[in-house]
């Protein structure tokens, strides 16, 4: 998603920033919106001769225009499925305006000079189910559920792999998707939307296309993480901006509230992303960015805390290891932290509960770390898969197939899934790859910029992700 930055106002200078896809126009700093409420009722409106913020266009709509994709084989198959998402909606950028001296708005329609935008999948969670052999990966670029099978593999030459099935739309309730589960059993498909929507969707295993989900669960916060326990019937969120893990029951749909909650600073998450089970061991594992600040609970623990002004910190990046049951402010069992354990920016996890091995996906890292699930303080890892052959980049997220003995590794650096043997270590190549876009192709890292500024010494577009 695109947002427009804040407009800077300076004497006889308007600079007006715009960001492509999926964009907000301010029209004056002093202007902000109220959460929840719409800016046009927004009570923090100046006067008629003031500019002002009157409307809000999506600068470029899920389900519009996007990429043309050029699959290995099938295109026309694949561009047949989209076409109707595709007309359904035009991609055409609008810019409302208020004139200073009048309470008339006018709209005006017309290109950006220039777009800067991967026009590519990133791929940023996956997750698979090893009977059938499927394989789902959220893509975080043009918001879409993609399928593929386990065994698919890019030719080097060609520009991707076409995906079995493609979910994405308004209708799905699935935008910037960074966590996937697929039912063992009824094969639905799980995902968990970040930063941009706090619905938790359910797709059947027939769903494709521009589709409301069959289910979905209004979640206490964005989810950036996603487990189920299946014997207690159990899923678990981590909320990253508000430091906590919300347990629901599996079954649970609209407003549905948590059974539990694990919050409060004796619990040392901050930041928390990735979540994986151990349920051998009664065991819950968290990874933190160390993304810290202190946050202020209500009575009513129902609600959201609120930040505290002027307590954001860095901490080093860590494990939580908790009980599967723990709630409330309850501290960790034990922490994996320090240089040792070389965590950097860690993101998704899995478990392999038999060899007791926990799987990190190591971000700014560019690596998957290895550790034991007894490990504790600062320990280095029992193996790493880290290296130029290994075409692991920017890696967001891990899955386990334990019944072909696989290690699936989702990179966002470079448009690709790749699959290694579960006990590779060190600068292995990958046994398969799935790409989303052309491999001499640069990925520009863009995923959620909430801002944009100009170095005009430079002459350098600054993009916050």
């Amino acid at each position: 998603m695109i947002r427009a930055s804040r407009i800077a106002r300076t004497t006889g200078l308007l600079a007006v920033l715009v960001v492509a896809a999926l964009g907000f126009i301010l029209v004056n700093p002093g202007i902000r919106p109220r959460p929840g409420s719409g800016f046009a009722e927004s009570s923090e409106r100046r006067p008629k001769a003031s500019r002002q913020l009157v409307s809000i266009q999506p600068m470029m709509p899920m389900g519009g225009e996007m990429c043309e994709w050029a699959p290995a084989s099938g295109f026309a198959r694949l561009a047949a499925s989209w076409h109707g998402v595709r007309t359904a909606q035009s991609v055409s950028a609008r810019i409302v305006s208020a004139a200073a001296d009048s309470d008339v708005s006018v709209e005006i329609s017309r290109p950006p000079l220039r777009v800067i935008s991967d026009r590519n999948p990133l791929f940023s969670a996956i997750a698979i189910e090893p009977e059938s052999g499927m394989l789902m990966v959220t893509d975080q670029n043009l918001f879409q559920l993609l399928e593929f099978n386990r065994l698919d593999n890019t030719p080097p030459h060609a520009r991707m792999t076409e995906p079995k099935r493609v979910i994405g739309g308004p209708l799905t309730k699935a935008e910037m998707m960074c966590a996937v589960y697929i039912d063992p059993r009824t094969k639905e498909v799980y995902v968990g939307n970040g930063d941009t929507q706090r619905w938790l969707p359910v797709f059947s295993k027939d769903a494709r296309g521009n589709v409301q989900p069959d289910r979905f669960l209004k979640v206490e916060g964005a989810v950036a993480g996603m487990a189920v326990d299946e014997q207690r019937q159990e899923l678990f969120v981590t909320i990253e901006a508000d430091k906590m893990v919300l347990v629901y029951k599996k079954t649970a749909s609209g407003n549905d509230r948590p059974i539990r909650r694990l919050a409060g600073e004796a619990t040392q998450l901050e930041g928390p992303r990735g979540i994986a089970l151990d349920t051998k061991r009664n065991l819950l594992f968290v990874s933190n960015t160390g993304n810290a600040h202190s946050l202020k609970y209500d009575a009513d623990i129902t609600k959201s805390p609120v930040q505290i002004p002027g307590t954001g910190r860095f901490e080093p990046a860590s494990i939580t290891v908790h009980s599967l049951d723990a709630q409330g402010n309850t501290a960790p069992l034990r922490i994996i932290e320090g240089p040792n354990t070389q965590l950097n920016v860690p993101a998704l996890m899995a478990v392999d509960e038999e060899r007791g091995e926990l799987y990190v996906a190591n971000n700014t890292g560019h690596s998957v770390l290895v550790f034991k699930v007894t490990d504790s303080g600062d320990v280095k890892p029992a193996r790493i898969i880290k290296g130029p052959k290994s075409g692991i980049k920017h890696p967001s997220a891990v899955a386990l197939d334990l019944k072909n003995r696989e290690l699936w590794v989702t990179n966002f650096g470079n448009h690709t899934a790749t699959v290694y043997p579960l006990t590779a270590n060190g600068d292995v190549a990958p046994r398969r790859t799935i790409r989303s876009g052309p491999a001499d192709e640069v990925n520009l890292l863009i995923g959620n910029p909430g801002a944009v500024g100009y170095d005009s010494r430079r002459e350098e577009i600054l993009v916050p992700n």
